[in-house]
């Protein structure tokens, strides 16, 4: 059963957000896990690419945009299907993706911004009532 993992940061910035998902996925990669990126849209999908590049000056995390290119031990993509990854998804849609059950390890990463805590409350409750694991983290962030 997948383990779900909600990330709470003290911020209200969507890109806060953003940047701790890349944080998220190199520290998994960097422990030989394969992750997928679930964004809402394109654009999202596009600004995770290039933050992935240049969250961190001394830092390089292999990556693609699912379905641009060979496979990257890390993907980012909004599309239906995550492809081959089963390992670590990053869900940063406001839905729960409908493959979220086939990965091992699932990560929600929420901010104090409306927009993005609601749904993830309902998520939240929708992971409970099906008795997934589920662990929170409070984190203190800067911005």
């Amino acid at each position: 059963m997948t383990r779900i993992d909600f990330y709470l940061l003290s911020s209200d910035q969507p890109d806060t957000r953003l940047a701790y998902a890349c944080r998220l996925a190199q520290k998994a990669w960097h422990k030989g896990h394969r992750v997928y990126l679930h964004c809402p849209d394109e654009a999202i999908t596009r600004q995770v690419d290039d933050l992935l590049w240049s969250f961190r000056r001394d830092a390089f995390v292999p990556h693609v945009v699912l379905g641009e290119g060979p496979e990257e031990p890390v993907a980012c993509g909004w599309a239906d299907q995550p492809g081959s990854y089963n390992d670590l998804l990053i869900n940063l849609s406001d839905q729960p993706p409908a493959f979220f059950s086939r990965f091992q390890r699932m990560a929600e990463i929420v901010i104090e911004h409306d927009p993005v805590r609601l749904p993830a409350r309902d998520r939240f409750r929708l992971y409970r009532e099906r008795g997934y694991p589920l662990n929170s983290h409070p984190i203190r962030t800067a911005g």
